[in-house]
Order: C-alpha cells, then structure tokens, then sequence
C-alpha cells in the first residue's frame, strides 16, 4: 500500500501557523509582484474567489468579504514544507517528496499490523502537533489510486482526514466518483478527446482496451490505465535526482529600462543559480540570459532576446557564472526598452568531480572552490546573501516590503502584503506578551 499526504491549503495553512486570528478566516495568496491568486483557503473559495483571478482588479471585493491577502512568503513556506517531511519521515522513512505541499510514502511492512487508519491518524496529528498544518491522507495498493483517494477525502471533507482504498469495491466505487478530467495525468486535451469516446469518470477509463489507450495515450497513458487498476507501475522516487538544468527568473516589481538595475538583477539570478548547482554538486558548461518586455504593455513593441556563453570549463563558481552572464547581457541588451523581465539558465550539467579540465585554463580552481565553501558556510550562518559580490547591489531579494530599504531596486519583486518569515529570519520571530 502507498500513502499520498497532501498539505490542506498549503499555503494559506502557512499564513495561519503563526496567526491563529487567521483560523476560520477566507486567505488568498498572490503570486509573484501581487499578480493574480496561486492560492484559497476553503472559505475563500466558498466566496467565490477563483484561481489565477486578477488581484487588482478584485480588491475592493476582498474587503467587502473581508477577505485576508497575502504576498507570496516563500521562505516561509518552504521551511514549514521542510518540516512537515521531516516529520512524515519521522513516522514512515521511505518518504518520495513530490512538491512542496505533497509526499508519498511506501507502507510496505506496515500494511500486514491491517491498522492502516491508525497509521494515517498518526501521520495526520503528529504533523498538526508538530508544525500546525492540516493535511489529508489517501492510501491505497498504487500512486494513481492514492491521488484519487486523497483527491476524494478532500471533496467529500471526511472528517477523519483520510480515505483508505483496501478492496475492489472500495476503488470501483471511488474511480466513479472521479470525472476522467480530475485525473492524475489526464491532462485538459486528453480528457477532451476520452469525452470524445463517451469516457468520463476514472472508472469508465479502466475498462478500456490496453491497445486504444496506448495508440491515444501513449505508453504513460497505459502505465495509468494499470495503475489505476491496482496493478503499481510508477516506482517510488526516494532520493531527490539532480535537475538537468536551472533557471532563476523573474518579473520586475516595475518596468526598467536602466541597465544598472537589470545588469543587477542577471547578476542576483546568476548567484542564485551557482548556489543552486552548488547544492547539487553539479557544475554548468553553459550560461543562457534572457530579458524581455511586458507582452501586455501594448504602448510598445514586445521585445524578447536571449544569448547562451559556452564556459570554458564547466563551472559552479560564482564570480565565473555572473561573469559569462553578464557578458550575455552586454550582447543583447538595448536602451531606450522598458524590460519587465530577466532571467539566467544554466545548463549542460556534469558532476562536479567529473569536470573536464582545459589545456588552456589559468584559473584557480582549487582556491575558487575553496572560496565558494567559505561563502555557503556564511550566509547558512548569518543569512541568505549576506556575503555576496559587490554587482548584486546591497539590496535584497528577501527583505520585507513595509520595510524596504532606500536602496530597493524597481527589478525587485512587488510584495506589499508580506508575512514575516517567522521561522528563518531573527528579526522577524513571533514576539509573545505573557
């Protein structure tokens, strides 16, 4: 048997941990320069609030509901994610994180004690005990069917938190309850065409000839048709696999065109992204800028260029990334061009023992390697980009917006209603009044 735990309302869980006046109140969570909703609490959503709705435009309607909104506080969400794995970890080891707010978990060795609802019971309340989040639980014999047990424990707002699928009728009864489209890997031009065929619940799609489903779908189509029969195709992922290549964007909080701020912000993306592969213990042979206007701005021409640099020697080096970025940069760059964007990739990945050496090469890269430990060790210490070089400016991608200081660059993000990172940043803990 697999276990699927998926975080409630992830998010807006987040924003009540530390803010308990929150519980029972609507949230909405705002992307990235308070763009448009990423994330509702249910009470949000029984409103009416929809997802990737405008913000903006729907603010008004936010006070007159009393509606609580919030920037986009990923430092704090990420640290709570760390913890709620932790703590699964803690309960069941064989732990597959699948995104922030998610994690499978194999039972195998527990399922024979036939106590799984003890088991989910634990995991639920040793993680509200432990951090405050509330999470939903779905087991049953394959990935597939523990989405959709999860899926339904959701729905059906059962209030034990969990759903255990542990026999034939249990899973025919729920696939029937699922809509073909609600599907874990069905996606929107897939569910079209099985409408197509008179297919549209979970359990309509298991009846299907394996052949069909593999001539329209694909061979990963086929391994879902199995799955969701009970038979397990999708294997479990323990240990996180290296990414093949990085990327670290972002919109301006307001359109630019000086070239400081931007060649300050490729710079920032370039030290994000050698940091990134650093953690990894990867090294990129390649660096790829790109900087584009706003698309929606139709007071100009949409303008959109990018420039890639082969390194010499595959490189995680800091000062040697930011260099062949901004290199980039000057090729493509041009004034007089409001940018609304900018971002650096790094690709072409190979271990970083695995670095093949360059006849031609003058650099340390001993004493460079050794250099970038001593930095890591830092900011781990006092703090996210506390040390770096001098082209990232002295501001910060992390400060608070109530709180910006008088150096803040327009590139920055946008973020007027932000939560304090109350479990990462001193200056922000909880103050308690006994």
């Amino acid at each position: 048997m697999i276990a699927l735990v998926d975080c409630n309302n992830f998010y807006a869980s987040c924003e009540r941990v530390f803010n308990p006046s929150l519980d029972g109140k609507p949230i909405v969570v705002l992307s990235n320069n308070d763009g448009c909703v990423i994330a509702r609490s249910q009470e949000a959503k029984d409103k009416g609030v929809e997802m990737g709705e405008v913000a903006f435009q729907r603010m008004d309607f936010y006070a007159a509901n009393s509606i609580h909104v919030f920037s986009s506080n990923y430092t704090l969400y990420g640290d709570l994610s760390r913890r709620v794995m932790e703590t699964l970890a803690s309960v069941i080891p064989e732990i597959e994180i699948y995104s922030i707010d998610e994690a499978f978990l194999d039972l195998t060795g527990y399922a024979q004690f036939n106590d799984l609802a003890t088991l989910a019971s634990t995991m639920r309340e040793r993680v509200y005990q432990n951090i405050g989040i509330p999470v939903s639980v779905g087991i049953a014999p394959t990935k597939a069917l523990a989405k959709i047990a999860n899926r339904l424990c959701k729905k059906l707002k059962r209030k034990n938190g969990f759903i255990i699928l542990d026999n034939q009728e249990k899973i025919d009864a729920a696939l029937k309850m699922v809509a073909i489209g609600d599907v874990w890997g069905i996606g929107r031009r897939y569910a079209k065409l099985l409408n197509g065929y008179h297919v549209t619940t979970a359990y309509e799609f298991t009846k299907l000839n394996d052949d069909f489903v593999k001539k329209h779908l694909s061979v990963v189509g086929l391994r879902l048709l199995h799955e969701l029969r009970g038979k397990p195709c999708l294997d479990m992922e323990f240990s996180a696999s290296a990414k093949k290549n990085i990327c670290t964007s972002r919109s301006f909080g307001s359109q630019t065109d000086s070239y400081l701020e931007i060649r300050e912000a490729v710079a920032n993306h370039a030290a994000m992204c050698a940091e990134k592969l650093r953690r990894q213990k990867s090294c990129a042979a390649v660096v790829s800028v790109f900087i584009e206007t706003n698309r929606f701005d139709t007071r100009q021409v949409y303008v959109g260029r990018s420039k890639s640099i082969n390194l010499p020697v595959a490189s995680n080096d800091t000062t040697e990334l930011t260099h062949y970025a901004l290199k980039a940069l000057d090729l493509i760059y041009k004034a007089g061009i409001r940018y609304k964007k900018a971002g650096v990739i790094v690709l072409d990945f190979v271990p970083q023992e695995n670095v093949q050496a360059n006849l031609f090469d003058v650099e340390n890269r001993e004493r460079k390697k050794q250099l970038m430990q001593t930095v890591d060790k830092l900011n781990r210490w006092a703090g996210k980009g506390m040390v770096k070089l001098a082209v990232q400016g002295t501001g910060s991608f992390n400060v608070k917006a109530q709180n910006e200081p008088k150096e803040h660059r327009s590139w920055q993000l946008r973020r007027e209603r932000l939560s304090p990172r109350y479990s990462t940043c001193w200056e922000e803990l909880l103050t308690v009044r006994i």
